[in-house]
């Protein structure tokens, strides 16, 4: 009785602080202390004790191999999309699709997935596509909110297609292959890009006016083209990094943290060549240290409460809670949607992840969700939290990037126009849930054993 109270008690604590704005490494480091201390007697030995239990998690955690993947995938990722690649590719795609109505939104979605294969973090590509492709968009006369609608919508691949930052949290969490978990993201990944230019061509025929079309379309100066062989050289490179990283993991020539790290030599050859100088280098190696090190430090703080939760049995008291329930497979399924949709309006994905992964996977499993099914199923989301008002990470970081180009817009123009990604995104889920083979095929295929 003393440690069903006990775990109460730390999650009552932990959203109470999150809720007062504490950050969320802080609340669990916070929370971690505490129960340690409640469980190992609350006198002066219980202290030496969380002591202990800090350091050896952060030494255990830091001194992993793999934790290396998030800053390296990251490095690579910032090294190609300082070069320029990126604006050559969608400007490339862009002329390639000169006929084809809302061809800049199309654009947007094939250039964020092609983008999402280099770098893991959808805020990089809400981040980059915001600067790069509302301008052109709006000087196109596209409708504001269409506009933003697909650039942050189609930003949600960056976590989905590997390499994906999200993936590498959930394979470190669930102990679960990273490799596999890549290789399930690809075919949804492309399912839901599919979706997303099926929506946006739809839109666009039924509605001219949403992409600068009709009758009373004043005319547009031609946009800046790039020469078919910048753009092929940047695709090359791009395909290059593709090709090496995600296939060298995949076919074992090396792990996900040696792919990683070739990942980020190529991005930054490819940077040299389109003309990266030396501050720009320093300056991407600084900017993904600023953003890499608070994710490390939330997954150490991550780790201690899971090991405080075990300690108190709070774990598996929620799993009985669950199992024991007589609800349906996808009920339970469904409240775990429910609960990462409720936690996306309040914190951010990895969060989101660190609190809820290490819980519901092995749930889902008893349930009999296949893991690395489930584990797409869980990003897509997460990754859906992230439009969900009043939080919307995706959606404030695409205000805060258009903000020089358009200080008007406001932020709940934003959220509105993301709502049918959002509803694509929950109608790729079902899909997964009813036909797993969808994230199964491929990593069943790359990594089958004799």
């Amino acid at each position: 009785m003393f440690e069903a109270n006990t775990a109460i008690l730390l999650v009552v604590c932990l959203i109470g602080l999150v809720v007062f704005g504490v950050h969320i490494a802080i609340a669990l480091g916070m929370t971690s202390a505490l129960g340690i201390w409640l469980v190992t007697g609350r006198d002066m030995n219980a202290f030496h004790t969380v002591q202990t239990m800090l350091a050896g998690t952060a030494y255990e955690a830091i001194r992993a191999y793999v934790f290396a993947v998030i800053p390296l995938f990251m490095l690579m990722g910032e090294f190609i999309g300082k070069s320029g690649t990126v604006t050559d590719v969608y400007r490339g795609i862009n002329r390639l699709l000169k006929r084809i109505p809302g061809r800049l939104a199309i654009a947007t979605v094939l250039g964020n997935a092609l983008f999402s294969f280099v770098t893991g973090v959808s805020i990089a590509s809400a981040a980059a596509f915001s600067r790069i492709a509302y301008p052109e968009m709006k000087r196109f006369n596209y409708h504001k909110g269409f506009a933003l609608g697909a650039i942050a919508g189609s930003s949600c691949l960056g976590m989905l297609i590997p390499p994906s930052v999200l993936m590498i949290v959930w394979g470190i969490l669930t102990q679960q292959s990273i490799g596999q978990i890549f290789a399930a993201g690809v075919i949804p990944g492309l399912m839901l890009a599919s979706m997303f230019i099926i929506y946006v061509f739809i839109r666009a025929i039924m509605n001219p006016s949403l992409v600068g079309g009709g009758e009373n379309a004043p005319e547009v100066e031609e946009i800046e083209e790039v020469s078919m062989v910048q753009f092929l050289i940047s695709l090359a490179g791009i395909s290059l990094v593709v090709v090496a990283v995600l296939g060298g993991i995949w076919f074992g020539f090396f792990t996900p943290t040696e792919g990683a790290g070739a990942g980020a030599l190529i991005g930054l050859l490819l940077g040299i060549i389109k003309g990266m100088r030396i501050k720009d280098i320093i300056e991407s190696i600084l900017l993904v240290g600023k953003t890499s090190a608070p994710i490390l430090l939330l997954l150490i703080t991550a780790a201690l409460y899971s090991r405080t939760l075990a300690m108190t049995g709070m774990a598996n008291a929620i799993e009985g809670l669950f199992l024991d329930s007589g609800m349906a497979p996808w009920m339970i399924l469904t409240v775990m949607v429910g609960i990462w949709f409720a936690l996306g309006m309040i914190i951010d994905s990895i969060s989101i992840m660190l609190l809820t992964a290490a819980i519901f996977a092995p749930i889902a499993v008893k349930l009999g969700y296949d893991p690395i099914a489930f584990a797409i199923i869980g990003i897509i989301a997460i990754e859906a939290g992230l439009y969900t008002p009043p939080f919307g990470l995706l959606v404030y970081t695409v205000k805060s990037a258009i903000q020089e180009f358009d200080p008007d817009i406001n932020v709940m123009t934003i959220f509105k126009s993301s709502t049918p990604y959002w509803m694509i995104m929950l109608l790729a889920m079902v899909m997964i849930v009813n036909f797993p083979e969808i994230a199964t095929w491929l990593p069943n295929k790359l990594f089958a054993t004799g």
